[in-house]
This record gives structure tokens, C-alpha cells and sequence, in this order.
């Protein structure tokens, strides 16, 4: 009786290393080159698998555009000594008689200071009323209190200076030398001057962003381009907001490379040859240059150009194929572009997997025969 237990054991046994032969899973980096086409939608899979080649990359490279709306645009250059509400104004008048209305006995001239702009854009001065201060300069505010006094005291002369205020002012935040809050002058009244003035840069021009919310609208620009392109280096007005930033895009490599990372664009263009080189390229003892796939969510208006049917509306699964051992290969992954978003996957070698699964194979072999010898000697 326990000698046939003894075998049923040993039975067991062995089935047991068989199994586990027969369930063996070889690890790898992530699908293979086939495991991927399989899931096209030409074999009911949901993406769009595409080779890549001189017209793919045309209309693929779509850039990202990036500018300022007509109505930031639009606004006239405003000039420094324009006054707004929240600016307080100096005032000094000057009365051509002994005893004046405004000025204090022994004098002829009284000075009247700190008149604040109010939200309605008015300031109240002694015999003269509420006058309407904001978008005028001093010089016009000046003859208009000229005017009104002159009907109280003969000959008046009036001295107007101002004093930059809450509403002339721009708030510069991001990756600048010095955040703060500035007043508009003259030499500050455009978008690249007022970034000087707040320090300049602290990121690379090439990555450099800058966002510019004015009321409830907000647009973004390249700041290059505000250097490229005059027009783009709009006029400020007073409660801009103005964030300077570095790109935040970026892109994932995975699979048989030097090295799987996500990576962020040091440049405003990245090609496919160099977002392997970030990563120390393909590994040449893994990678299959036959199998470099960019896993991307297209746009419609290029899916609809590429594919050559229907009209989409919606973004739409693509993968593109480099194959860098063909005859424009390198040239084809030198011309397509990364776009933010994308991932990057080298397949390993069918030579690598095979090797793997000989080696799993192999240990396996020797386990379920050391089991079997185990197993002999017990009887």
C-alpha cells in the first residue's frame, strides 16, 4: 500500500513539473511587433497602424500654434503717463493774488497731494468739483483744471504729476529673475519690455512660454516668436497677468533602449531619431530596428488626410512603424516629429525572444528532470 502511494507521489510529482513547463511565461519588455499589428482595425483591434514614410510625416507634422488672439492684439500702445483708476495724482496750484482760495496765508500756491483716481475714474478737487481723471494724461488734466478754477481765481496755474498706481500696473509671475508686480511706464508699456524689467528670463529662450490673461481670456505664445514676430509684442494694459514659463511638454520611451524614461522637450521640434537619443538609443543587443512604433492619439483633420477616408470629428488611435533598416529608414524617422503626448516603443528582437524562451525552456527541463531523479530515489 505505501509503495503504491509512494509512486502515485512521484506521479504527482512529475505532473507537477510538467505543468509548470507547460505554463511557463518568459518576461519581456512589453508586446511584440505582432502583438501590436494585431491590434489593428483591420484585424477588429481599435488603432490605425501606419508605416511611415515621406507623405506620412508631411502631413503628421502638424506644429503646435501657438499666438495671441486679435483682441490682445488689437490694443493701441498705451503711453506711461496715462492716468487710470487707482493712480493718485499730485497737484500744486498757483493763484496770481495775495490771498488765494486754495493756498494758505502768506502764500500764493497751495499744494493739494495724494488725490486718488477712483474705480469711476474721477478725482474731486476744492472749487473745481469732480473732474474725470482716468485716460487723460497730466498734461490734459492740467488745462481742464486750468479751466475750472480760472472761474474762481484769476489766472491759475496748475501743476499735475502722477504717481503710478494700482491700475496701471502688471503682475509678472513664472520663471522670471524677479516676480512681482509693475507699474506701466514708457519703458514698460510692451509685453518684452515688461519681462525685462521683471528680471528677464530664468529658463532657456528656446522652451521659454509666455501666458498673458487679460480679463477672463488667457493665450499663450512662444516667447521667441514675440522677438521673431513684432506684432505678437502686444501693448500692455493695466491688470495684465502675465506667467513666463518653460514647456511643459513631453514624451514617454519604453521598450529594448538605453533607457525607458519620460522625457520633456528641450527644443520647440524633436524628430524620432532624437527622442532616441535622449535615451541612448536602441539597445544593440535587444532592440529590433524593424519595430519602432509611436502610440499617438491623432488629431482628426491629419487622420482624415493620412487615411484618405471619411471626414473625422474626434481624435482617433494611431500607431506609426519606423522600419530604420529600410532604405530611407533613417531619413523617415529624421523627418517625423514627437508631439507631446506620444509614446515611444522599441520592440525586442524575435532572435532575443527566442533565446529567452530557449533559456526558460531549458531551466525548466532541468528542474522536472531533478524532480523525476528525486522522485526514483524514494522508491
Amino acid at each position: 500500500m505505501s509503495a503504491k502511494i509512494l509512486t502515485m507521489g512521484r506521479r504527482m510529482a512529475i505532473i507537477g513539473a510538467v505543468a509548470a513547463l507547460a505554463s511557463c511565461a518568459v518576461s519581456r519588455d512589453g508586446p511584440t511587433k505582432r502583438e501590436i499589428f494585431a491590434g489593428s482595425v483591420q484585424r477588429a483591434g481599435d488603432a490605425h497602424i501606419i508605416l511611415v514614410n515621406k507623405r506620412v510625416s508631411q502631413a503628421a507634422n502638424r506644429p503646435e500654434t501657438l499666438g495671441f488672439s486679435h483682441a490682445l492684439r488689437s490694443g493701441a500702445l498705451m503711453g506711461g503717463d496715462t492716468i487710470r483708476s487707482g493712480d493718485v495724482i499730485r497737484l500744486n496750484v498757483y493763484e496770481n493774488v495775495p490771498e488765494g482760495l486754495l493756498a494758505t496765508a502768506g502764500a500764493n500756491n497751495a499744494i493739494v497731494e495724494e488725490l486718488q483716481v477712483d474705480d469711476a475714474g474721477f478725482i474731486f478737487v476744492p472749487y473745481a468739483g469732480r473732474v474725470r481723471a482716468a485716460g487723460q494724461t497730466p498734461d490734459a488734466l492740467r488745462r481742464l483744471l486750468t479751466r475750472s478754477l480760472d472761474e474762481q481765481t484769476p489766472d491759475p496755474q496748475v501743476v499735475v504729476s502722477r504717481v503710478q498706481g494700482d491700475g496701471a500696473t502688471v503682475s509678472v509671475t513664472g520663471a522670471v529673475g524677479a516676480q512681482g508686480v509693475y507699474p506701466i511706464a514708457r519703458s514698460s508699456n510692451r509685453l518684452s519690455s515688461m519681462i525685462a524689467t521683471a528680471g528677464g528670463l530664468a529658463v532657456p529662450l528656446e522652451t521659454a512660454q509666455v501666458l498673458v490673461t487679460r480679463g477672463t481670456r488667457q493665450d499663450r505664445v512662444w516667447l521667441q516668436d514675440i522677438y521673431s514676430h513684432p506684432g505678437l509684442d502686444i501693448a500692455m494694459r493695466g491688470g495684465d497677468r502675465i506667467v513666463v514659463r518653460e514647456d511643459q511638454r513631453a514624451f514617454s520611451v519604453l521598450g529594448a533602449t538605453g533607457g525607458a524614461s519620460r522625457m520633456r522637450f528641450d527644443t520647440r521640434e524633436i524628430s524620432a531619431i532624437d527622442a532616441l537619443a535622449m535615451v541612448g538609443g536602441l539597445d544593440p543587443l535587444r532592440a529590433d530596428p524593424t519595430g519602432v512604433f509611436i502610440f499617438r492619439d491623432e488629431v482628426p483633420e491629419v487622420a482624415t488626410e493620412i487615411l484618405g477616408i471619411g471626414q473625422f470629428v474626434s481624435d482617433m488611435r494611431f500607431v506609426y512603424v519606423l522600419d530604420l533598416t529600410a532604405p530611407t529608414g533613417m531619413f523617415n524617422a529624421r523627418d517625423f516629429k514627437i508631439r507631446d503626448g506620444d509614446t515611444i516603443y522599441v520592440t525586442e528582437s524575435p532572435s532575443v525572444l527566442w533565446a529567452r524562451q530557449i533559456s526558460a525552456l531549458t531551466g525548466s527541463l532541468t528542474a522536472a528532470s531533478a524532480v523525476r531523479d528525486f522522485s526514483e530515489s524514494l522508491e
